[in-house]
């Protein structure tokens, strides 16, 4: 019987492209200033997007938050929850966590595709707007 490897669906900078612009359209009809984020299922970036006039600061944020989002296959929403409900051992976890809401895991067929994270704003809006990416990438691929 020859070998099988799995066969796994990633994001690729077409979904990138598409994701951050649906996030843009969501952050500038609130007038939000953030930097948009997509990583791959490794945690790699496909598309780092900063509108103008968004501090500098929140291009490693948002990378951070994506990257976090792959490495922990949730939400970074739920990793600041457990840190702000008293879990603080938490921020010794291995790598560089970014632990702020803004990060969204993508699954795709119940798998891991990759993830977007967003920074610059408050960060249950940073969900909005990451959320309005991978909204748009699962009514795009039907």
């Amino acid at each position: 019987m020859p070998l099988q490897l799995p066969a796994r669906r990633t994001l690729n900078l077409e979904a990138a492209r598409l994701m951050a612009q649906a996030a843009q359209a969501v952050a500038e009809k609130n007038g939000w200033k953030v930097v948009i984020a997509v990583a791959d299922d490794g945690g790699h970036a496909l598309l780092v997007h900063r509108l103008d006039g968004t501090q500098s600061s929140s291009v490693a944020t948002a990378m951070g938050k994506a990257r976090t989002a792959v490495g922990f296959k949730r939400p970074t929403r739920l990793l600041e929850e457990m840190v702000n409900q008293g879990r603080t051992a938490f921020v010794s976890a291995p790598g560089d966590p970014v632990l702020l809401q803004g990060g969204l895991p993508v699954f795709l067929d119940g798998e891991l595709a990759g993830a977007i994270g967003v920074s610059g704003v408050k960060a249950a809006d940073d969900e909005i707007v990451a959320q309005a990416g991978v909204d748009a990438l699962l009514a795009a691929l039907g």
